[in-house]
């Protein structure tokens, strides 16, 4: 996929239609803002045939993160997890042919051997689905839990 002659080797799907009536953090902007972003922790997850490893991802609230999330597979794959994302406050999305800010994301595609960073900070603590959903990937052991306390 090209666009003006440069190669973008990602799809973010940012779901925002409808926000008013979508509980995600509202006041993001703010919490972003007041970030020592300096400070912030550095994680990764690699996505290959069919897992995410780590499967299981570890958080603190209140904390900025640099997530980075990385297609060491042969097949694109999506990071889903509509529930988490509307619980923490986005930064932004970045790549090095692209940045993207948005109220939240629903899901982040990663074609082969590609990398996308997702800036954030967890607001509410719990325990979140992850999963791929592209048909099959799920099935075949693509799931993973992340962890905010």
């Amino acid at each position: 996929m090209t666009r003006h002659g440069v190669m973008i080797g990602f799809v973010l799907l940012a779901f925002v239609t409808g926000c008013a009536q979508i509980d995600y953090v509202r006041n993001a902007s703010e919490l972003v803002k007041a970030a020592d972003w300096s400070q912030m922790e550095t994680v990764e997850v690699s996505l290959a045939e069919y897992s995410f490893s780590p499967s299981s991802l570890y958080f603190v609230k209140g904390t900025p993160y640099k997530l980075t999330i990385k297609n060491d597979g042969s097949k694109k794959h999506y990071f889903t997890a509509s529930t988490f994302f509307k619980s923490i406050a986005t930064r932004k999305a970045q790549t090095d042919a692209a940045e993207i800010k948005a109220p939240y994301f629903h899901a982040l595609e990663v074609f082969p051997d590609k990398s996308i960073d997702l800036y954030f900070i967890p607001v509410k603590t719990g325990r979140f689905d992850l999963l791929c959903t592209i048909d099959g990937h799920a099935d075949a052991g693509m799931m993973g839990s992340i962890f905010v306390e």
